[in-house]
């Protein structure tokens, strides 16, 4: 299977239209249809719906799980490529970053940008996500770093444990039954809709914290970006359980924020494949990171 072909196929799946893709490509389109025919033929599968009225182009089952792989394998030559792709004498090129939303992040900024002035050359690509999603892109090459808030299986990885903490709570809106507490206790997640985390461990967390089966709660929705979660909340949907400083309730009248207790704390790690082959870039930014440690 050629790398070309797929990044051919990538831009039909864009474009919706093999005309539009074979004009982006600078082909002609009888040589991309041919292309196109020839890679379904060698899968053994059909990848496109071809419609006849209005020329839009729809993928197939077999061709959406070939877009997914296919970026996969474009991301991780393009990857390879740009590390290679570096002069012996200047430290340049990309780091790939991965983490859950968590305050920890600042870190990796302040670690960037002491970095930038003495390699102007270095760019980052962030990736948010919660652990499970992060783990499948180390695991593949896809990141050079990833950004894991406990609990997190870290038995693959070497890791740097961050200073920072973060508290687990309750994002609510200000007129909320709940937002005259000061606090959030087991009790009273029991008879309200809440939005999780879908992260695999934290139900095991919460449940250890509550003392009872977390998944007998009343979960009417799972997230793993907290602001679209966020949104949730404020529309009256549900109540969010999250890490605090995530939502900056104090800058909207309509939120506010209530830690657990007894309180529960939320570690975050850095962490990287043993055994990781390192581009000179991300060499640079482990020392800095090391030493900022």
């Amino acid at each position: 299977m050629d790398i070309r072909i797929l990044r051919y196929f990538l831009a039909v799946a864009r474009e919706e239209s093999i005309s539009g893709a074979a004009e982006f490509l600078h082909l002609t389109q009888p040589t991309l249809s041919r292309q196109l025919m020839d890679l379904e033929e060698e899968l053994g599968v059909k990848l496109l719906n071809r419609g006849k009225k209005n020329r839009r182009v729809t993928l197939t089952e077999e061709g959406m799980l070939l877009r997914r792989r296919a970026e996969e394998i474009v991301a991780l030559t393009d990857k390879t490529l740009s590390e290679f792709d570096t002069s012996h004498d200047v430290v340049s090129g990309d780091i790939y970053i991965g983490g859950g939303e968590t305050n920890a992040m600042r870190l990796i900024a302040r670690i960037g940008k002491k970095l930038q002035s003495q390699y102007p050359l270095i760019r980052y690509h962030l990736f948010s996500g919660n652990a499970d999603d992060v783990a499948e892109r180390l695991d593949k090459g896809l990141l050079d770093f990833g950004l894991f808030i406990e609990p997190a299986n870290m038995e693959r990885y070497n890791y740097l444990r961050l200073p920072d903490t973060d508290t687990w709570g309750l994002l609510m809106r200000k007129d909320s039954p709940l937002a005259g507490k000061e606090s959030i206790q087991a009790v009273d997640l029991e008879n309200i809709p809440l939005i999780v985390s879908r992260q695999s461990l934290v139900h095991n967390e919460f449940s250890g914290w509550s003392g009872s089966n977390f998944n007998k709660l009343n979960i009417v929705a799972t997230y793993n970006l907290i602001y679209n979660a966020s949104l949730m909340v404020d529309e009256g949907f549900g109540y969010a359980l999250c890490l605090d400083r995530l939502v900056f309730a104090a800058d909207n009248n309509n939120f506010c924020f209530r830690p657990l207790e007894p309180r529960l704390e939320a570690r975050s790690n850095i962490v990287w494949k043993k055994y990781q082959v390192f581009s000179k870039a991300a060499e640079k930014f482990l020392e800095a990171l090391q030493d900022e440690l």
